[in-house]
């Protein structure tokens, strides 16, 4: 999949331990915060620029969600 021409960056943790960094379209991250806080059960697709993956969101712990400008790196 192309790389997503305006996107945030998230990282899900799940329990267990592991934590999956992705970019996503803002409207994706805003969707899955919406099934996560609306106790939604069973899996939620989010488009990455990765690829799609499905997320098990009775195994998250938590999403920290970036601020779009946030860069590392030199740059203008």
């Amino acid at each position: 999949m192309a790389e997503l021409a305006d996107s945030v960056r998230v990282e899900i943790a799940f329990a267990g331990g592991p934590i999956l960094a992705a970019n996503v379209p803002p409207a994706g991250a805003d969707a899955l915060e919406q099934a996560l806080t609306s106790g939604a059960e069973g899996t939620h697709q989010l488009d990455t620029d990765d690829g799609r993956i499905a997320v098990m969101l009775a195994r998250v712990v938590y999403v920290k969600r970036f601020a779009r400008d946030a860069r590392v790196g030199f740059g203008l």
